[in-house]
């Protein structure tokens, strides 16, 4: 046995679990499983798997199904039993609830009624690829699933052409490469680019490249299974060497040549060994 199944405070509990690889589950998400009064899923079946799969008895517990579907239906059962002091734990089909995910209504309003809201953190499928993907982790935004008809899905697309982080789309096999040649109209055909498919899974497949040249492998060569698209941050506009300087002057006055330099190459998107130098030669010049 490798969970503990013991009491819980009432209250609810959002369960992350494994986006692939049953494994990945957490030690803390089996206790709260196995000890939870209610179990509520996205999806039942995957959840009694995963129960079953790690030796986690039900003891007569019925998992009640909450989706998108039925959220409106089941909400107010669920809110009711949190009433009554019991301890409900919610798990996510596969990896971290509330991201891209039905739970943030009844996460929302349990708060607003004073219940005991907390998480057990784990798998999340935008933090993987991200790890993988080698583009910068830095800063980035999670944009979830794009709009369906096409006018909206452009103008979905451009809002992000300024933002200065990586960028995280989910997207399904059938529609990735129409994503794609939409990416490359609305943020330009030479953003770098990384599409991560099945994580955690037998068939994980990482394919690295600009927007263009991952629209053009899959012309021959589709894909299947789950996707995490992910985008590069655009270059902006070039800082002039005034610009630089000026920041520069202003961080050399807080902080060492070194942590200057990474601080404004970040900010400028130059070369942090160029702005390095920069920084290096205005400091010995004030000395």
């Amino acid at each position: 046995m490798i969970y503990q199944s013991k009491p819980l405070s009432a209250g609810l509990y959002f369960v992350a679990t494994p986006i692939g690889n049953a494994r990945d589950i957490t030690l803390r998400a089996l206790d709260i499983l196995a000890s939870a009064d209610v179990l509520a899923a996205e999806d039942t079946r995957s959840l009694r798997k995963l129960m079953e799969i790690h030796g986690v008895p039900l003891n007569g517990r019925h998992v009640i199904a909450y989706h998108d579907h039925n959220g409106a239906q089941a909400r107010p059962r669920l809110l009711g039993l949190l009433a009554e002091g019991k301890s409900v734990a919610y798990a996510s089909e596969a990896g971290t609830p509330l991201v891209a995910d039905p739970g943030f209504v009844l996460s929302r309003e349990a708060i607003e009624a004073g219940v005991p809201v907390t998480s057990a953190p784990g798998p999340s499928a935008m933090i993987a690829a991200l790890t993988i993907s080698g583009l910068p982790s830095d800063r980035f935004l999670f944009a979830g699933f794009p709009p369906a008809a096409r006018g909206a899905r452009l103008k979905f697309f451009s809002s992000f052409a300024d933002v200065q982080a990586t960028l995280g789309f989910y997207e399904s096999p059938k529609r990735i490469h129409r994503t794609l040649e939409e990416l490359c109209e609305t943020l330009g055909e030479k953003r770098q680019a990384a599409l991560c498919r099945e994580l955690t899974k037998r068939f994980e497949e990482v394919r690295k490249g600009t927007l263009r040249e991952l629209e053009f492998s899959l012309r021959d060569a589709p894909v299947k299974g789950e996707i995490v698209l992910l985008v590069d941050r655009g270059a902006g506009e070039e800082a002039s060497e005034e610009d630089v300087e000026t920041a520069l002057r202003s961080a050399l006055e807080k902080m060492s040549v070194k942590d200057a330099a990474a601080e404004v190459a970040l900010k400028t998107g130059l070369k942090k060994r160029d702005v390095y130098q920069m920084a290096l030669k205005m400091s010995r010049e004030d000395t």
